[in-house]
């Protein structure tokens, strides 16, 4: 009988380690991308659950994508934080002011760019015109 009551408290007392809902959201296998506005000479990187998300993302806006790979929301996460801590501003909704310096820790960081040479010229291109 005390073994039962025992088993009561300790279920209520017992410490939750994390929300499972927000750790199985982070969790989630996607889309990782970067994409680039011409207009603006800004950077945009982002998760999308599926491909249709991304599509419509890519048709509401100028966007030219720059890479895109399988990932978790995790590691854009992780990503940004990084980036916080090397000393890189942003805007709240994950735009970046284009840089060399900045496609360089992408890239170092295995976030997907593009291998492309001609996209990487054609940016470079475009803020050396504007």
């Amino acid at each position: 009988m005390n073994n039962k009551k025992f088993k009561k408290v300790y279920q209520l007392l017992r410490p939750r380690a994390f929300n499972v809902d927000t750790y199985s959201n982070k969790l989630k296998v996607g889309i990782i991308y970067t994409l680039y506005f011409e207009g603006s000479n800004y950077i945009k990187l982002g998760f999308a659950e599926n491909e249709g998300a991304l599509d419509n993302k890519l048709w509401s806006e100028p966007f030219i994508i720059l890479g895109r790979k399988k990932g978790q929301k995790k590691e854009l996460l992780l990503l940004v934080n990084t980036l916080k801590e090397l000393g890189i501003e942003y805007s709240e909704n994950l735009n970046f002011k284009y840089s060399s310096s900045l496609m360089r820790h992408l890239s170092t960081l295995g976030w997907p760019v593009g291998k492309s040479i001609y996209q990487q010229r054609k940016i470079k291109k475009e803020i050396l015109c504007a």
